[in-house]
C-alpha cells in the first residue's frame, strides 16, 4: 500500500497515522535529492513475503534451499517498485514547486511526505495519479519482458510476480477513498467541481471509511462464497489494512474540520496584551503588574522601551514560589529575533504559513508603524483550532 501526504503545522497531516522517519528508520539514499528511509517494520513484512512466496518458487523451479533467496529477492524488488511509485509522487510534486520532506518505506508500503498541499485541484490530481500510473506502466513493461523469457527460470518467475504485484499496487491505490491515491483523485474531482477543497476531503474520507469496511469484510465474503472458513492470516491482514484505511480517513476528516476554521484565525484577535517590565524585574513583581493590568503576557524591554524578550510561560511556572521574588524575568525569557516578529494583521493561511516558516513558541505582533500590538502564543493558535 502506498500513499502520499502533506505535512503542515499546526494542522495535522491529512493522511493519518504513519511512521516517522525522524524517530525510526535507516537512511538508504537520496534519489533526486529526496531522503529515503526504511523502517524496521519492513524487515517483518520482507520475512513474511519470503516465507509465503518460497513454496511458489520451489514448486516452479525446484531449487530447494535456494528458493528462499529467490523469494527474498522478490520481496526486495517489490519494495523497489513501491519506492519507484513514491518517487513518482515526489518528483511530480517537486515539479509543481511543492517541497518533499522524505519518503519512508514501512510494513504496509510507502509514504511520500510532501510539506504542503497542492494549491489547485489539477496539481492535486497529477501528484496523486502519478504513482498508480507509473505502477501500471511498470506492470505493462514487466508483462512484456515476461513474454520474452523462459517462464520456468528464476528471471521468469520474478518477472511474473513483479508485473502482477505492480498491477495490484496500481489498481489498489486507485480505489476511491483516502488515504489511498484514488481518494486523492476523488478529492481533486470534488474540489474542481465545488471549488472547495474541504468538500473534496470529506467526500474522499467517507469513501475511505466505506472502503475500510469492505476490506475487513472481504475474507468473510470470499469464505461464504466458497462455503469455507476464512483463514486466520486473511482475517488479520484484512483487519490490518482496514484499520489503516479507517484511521487515515478519520484523520482526513478531522483535518477537514480544522481547515474550515482556518479563515477565522486572526492574529490580532488571538493576541495577548502584554505588560512591559525591565530585565531585572523580579518575577513576582512582574506577575503582580500583569495581574493589575489584566494582561496576558510579560514583555521584557530595555532602557529605551524596546522589546528584547518575552517571558516563557513554562519556564516561569517552573520557578518555585519561594524563589519568585529573587528570580529576574530575564532569566526565564526568550529573546525576540527577526523571525519571532510578525504583523498583527496576519490571518488564515497567511498566518499559519508564517508560523510554519519560523516555528517558535511566542511571537511579537507589531502594527505597520512598528508599534507593539501584543504577544501571540502558538498554544493559543492551537487552542483556537480545537474550539
Amino acid at each position: 500500500m502506498t500513499e502520499h501526504g502533506s505535512a503542515t503545522t499546526p494542522t495535522p497531516p491529512e493522511n493519518g497515522s504513519r511512521p516517522s522517519a525522524r524517530s525510526a528508520g535507516l537512511l538508504m539514499g537520496r534519489p533526486f535529492g529526496i531522503p529515503v528511509y526504511v523502517t524496521p517494520s519492513w524487515i517483518v513484512i520482507a520475512v513474511i513475503i519470503t516465507v509465503l512466496y518460497q513454496p511458489v518458487v520451489d514448486r516452479t523451479l525446484a531449487l530447494g534451499g535456494l528458493s528462499y533467496a529467490v523469494a527474498f529477492v522478490f520481496a526486495v524488488l517489490l519494495y523497489a517498485s513501491v519506492l519507484v511509485h513514491e518517487l513518482a509522487h515526489s518528483v511530480v510534486a517537486r515539479m509543481y514547486g511543492l517541497p518533499v520532506r522524505r519518503i519512508t518505506l514501512y510494513m504496509l508500503g510507502g509514504v511520500s511526505e510532501i510539506e504542503r498541499e497542492a494549491p489547485t485541484a489539477r496539481q492535486e490530481f497529477w501528484v496523486a495519479f502519478s504513482g498508480p500510473l507509473l505502477s501500471l506502466v511498470l506492470a505493462g513493461l514487466g508483462y512484456v519482458a515476461y513474454g520474452l523469457v523462459d517462464p520456468f527460470t528464476i528471471v521468469g518467475v520474478l518477472l511474473w510476480q513483479l508485473w502482477v504485484a505492480n498491477l495490484l499496487v496500481g489498481l489498489f491505490n486507485l480505489l476511491p477513498g483516502l488515504p489511498l491515491d484514488g481518494g486523492r483523485l476523488v478529492r481533486a474531482a470534488v474540489w474542481q467541481a465545488t471549488r472547495r477543497p474541504t468538500a473534496g476531503t470529506v467526500v474522499a474520507a467517507w469513501g475511505g471509511r466505506l472502503l475500510a469496511a469492505v476490506v475487513v469484510s472481504l475474507p468473510f465474503l470470499f469464505a461464504w462464497w466458497q462455503q469455507t472458513t476464512p483463514s486466520v492470516f486473511a482475517v488479520l491482514w484484512g483487519v490490518l489494512l482496514g484499520a489503516f484505511i479507517w484511521m487515515g480517513a478519520g484523520s482526513a476528516l478531522r483535518t477537514a474540520r480544522l481547515r474550515e476554521r482556518i479563515p477565522r484565525l486572526r492574529a490580532r484577535l488571538l493576541a495577548r496584551r502584554p505588560v512591559a517590565v525591565a530585565a531585572d524585574t523580579p518575577l513576582a513583581e512582574a506577575r503582580r503588574r500583569m495581574q493589575e493590568a489584566d494582561a496576558g503576557a510579560i514583555l521584557v524591554v530595555d532602557a529605551a522601551g524596546t522589546p528584547t524578550s518575552i517571558v516563557d510561560e513554562d519556564a516561569a511556572a517552573a520557578v518555585p514560589d519561594t524563589r519568585l521574588p529573587w528570580v529576574p524575568v530575564a532569566s526565564v525569557a526568550r529573546a525576540i529575533t527577526s523571525a519571532s516578529v510578525i504583523g498583527a494583521d496576519l490571518d488564515g493561511e497567511e498566518l499559519l504559513g508564517e508560523l510554519r516558516r519560523h516555528p517558535v513558541p511566542d511571537y511579537l505582533l507589531v502594527e505597520e508603524d512598528g508599534s507593539v500590538h501584543g504577544v501571540l502564543r502558538v498554544r493559543d493558535v492551537e487552542a483556537a483550532f480545537r474550539r
